[in-house]
């Protein structure tokens, strides 16, 4: 008798995957959902004999040495555009098929959560929330700024960085930007004026970053960087934590340089109990929410769950992903 498929789910911490129907994949494979994060042994022990892997976007890194681990991985599919997380030359050396989903709104949702850590910045919202929990109404720890006047500072001018500066012009602000390869006339394409990046950082009083992580653009934003930004300043960063040198930035925090860092990624997530930038009173943090609403995740459990049902009936995945 041949032995049922394993399909294996990793990183619903939404839960919200379930709410797909999955009889029809039930009825072919046996499958687990994992809603926490695992790793280590922990992972091991949930995947080691999967037949199928499906992750939630690139939450968790499957690296060759990880690859080599799983002898009967036939089949590996990730939720979204794109995962960084993954090593697709090692998947293709085992002729393991890749398949993903359709991603949905995730770019006006990832400019909507800009902007709700740049004013939660700005107003000091957090405090103040827990002043009126508290009963209380003032500290005198400062007061909220106004944007109006002040200079934002876009870092990828992309569809998504375009988008962010729109509100700040809405806003009353000068919108200017950089990337490595943006042109001035591409900037004003995008409303925005091209400046150095080190002007940019040394005179905007909110930097937002959203460019793709690349060799090029690794810590990008260092300690020499950081050190020239202004000391009132909001570094905001929805992209990916790739680009800071989250080290660098606890520092410059600590020392006061940015003024406030409001972070929706970090290097290792979600953040353990006890993280040091969740201790800062000058760090603003998110828990990775700039995909993450009803009409991206409308789009998961329905795509796994397509690609899977293709998969176990021997058909081509629906939706392939090419080895770059």
């Amino acid at each position: 008798m041949t032995a049922r498929p394993r399909v294996v789910v990793l990183d619903d911490y939404e839960q919200i995957l379930r709410k797909t129907d999955w009889s029809k994949v039930e009825a072919r494979a046996d499958v687990k959902v994992y809603t926490e994060r695992l790793r280590g042994d922990a992972l091991m022990e949930a995947i080691k004999d999967a037949d199928a892997i499906a992750v939630v976007r690139d939450r968790t890194p499957f690296k060759a040495d990880l690859i080599a681990k799983l002898p009967r991985l036939r089949a590996f599919i990730f939720t979204g555009g794109r995962n960084t997380q993954y090593d697709a030359a090692a998947m293709a050396k085992r002729g393991i098929p890749v398949a993903n989903t359709e991603m949905g709104a995730s770019k006006d949702a990832t400019m909507e959560l800009a902007w709700t850590l740049i004013l939660a910045a700005a107003k000091r919202l957090e405090a103040y929330l827990a002043l009126v929990r508290a009963g209380k109404w003032r500290d005198g720890k400062g007061l909220p700024v106004t944007l109006a006047g002040e200079r934002l500072g876009i870092v990828g001018l992309g569809s998504i960085g375009t988008r962010v500066g729109q509100v700040g012009k809405a806003f009353g602000m000068e919108v200017v930007a950089w990337s490595p390869h943006l042109t001035e006339e591409r900037a004003q394409k995008g409303g925005a004026r091209l400046v150095t990046l080190e002007e940019l950082l040394s005179t905007s009083k909110v930097v937002s970053l959203h460019l793709v992580p690349s060799p090029e653009t690794r810590h990008l934003i260092n300690g020499a960087r950081l050190a020239i930004m202004r000391q009132d300043a909001i570094l905001v960063n929805t992209a990916r934590s790739a680009l800071i040198d989250m080290a660098a930035l606890e520092k410059a925090l600590q020392a006061g340089r940015p003024g406030i860092a409001a972070l929706d990624v970090y290097d290792d997530e979600p953040l353990a109990p006890g993280n040091t930038l969740a201790k800062l009173a000058n760090a603003v943090l998110t828990p990775h929410l700039g995909f993450v609403n009803d009409p991206v995740f409308a789009k998961f459990g329905p795509g796994i769950v397509e690609n899977l049902l293709a998969w176990l009936e021997g058909n081509p995945m629906p939706r392939p992903v090419k080895p770059e």
